[in-house]
């Protein structure tokens, strides 16, 4: 088995000294250098570099610079995603983000990990576990979102969490450890009305 295909099974593998991943890495980055300096009104440009770096892409996204991530191709993204400066994903493993989906300045998805014992951490290895963020969801500013978790549609995570488990739907969810405040209400929609 392939270091690549152990990451993709959720084992531990070789990030750090593994050729093909490596090289993966600096093509990555390379996108990600060309996207990051090209000038804001070169939105083709922009967008087709996005279409060439991510797995899946929609018909209508909007990605501001900078933005940085590891492989792209584990990226999925949904119609109207919108993402703004200083976004980091380590997409490890897969990041699939819905439809309209807000993410604001300064947020993190990190799909990998590293083993909590030195002797194995210093050999490379590490793991990578798939985030999941629904339909219709709000991140808000510096969010770090960790390996492994699903965050439910029309939620919102508040500005400053740390998300370490999973977030059901239809919730306001804050915090570090990130935690359930209380549901999205009718009254929520009929407050700026």
């Amino acid at each position: 088995m392939t270091e690549k295909e152990k990451c993709q099974s959720g084992l531990l593998y070789d990030a750090n000294y593994d050729p093909e991943l490596l090289a993966e890495r600096v093509a990555c980055k390379e996108k990600c250098y060309d996207f990051n300096n090209l000038r804001p009104l070169q939105k083709k440009e922009r967008e087709t570099i996005v279409r060439q770096l991510f797995g899946r892409t929609s018909n209508s996204f909007t990605i501001e610079s900078p933005f940085h991530c590891d492989y792209g191709y584990n990226i999925e993204i949904g119609e109207n995603l919108f993402i703004n400066i200083n976004c980091i994903i380590l997409d490890e493993a897969k990041v699939i983000l819905g439809d309209n989906v807000f993410i604001a300045p300064g947020c993190g998805f990190y799909t990998a990990g590293h083993p909590l014992d030195a002797e194995r951490r210093n050999k490379g290895l590490e793991f990578a576990y798939p985030i999941s963020i629904g339909n219709n969801v709000w991140i808000g500013a510096h969010v770090c979102v960790l390996p492994g978790v699903t965050i439910g549609d029309n939620t919102v995570i508040g500005a400053g969490s740390i998300v370490t488990k999973s977030i059901p739907s239809n919730v306001l969810a804050v915090g570090n450890p990130c935690k359930v405040v209380r549901a999205i209400t009718e009254g929520d929609r009929r407050k700026y009305t």
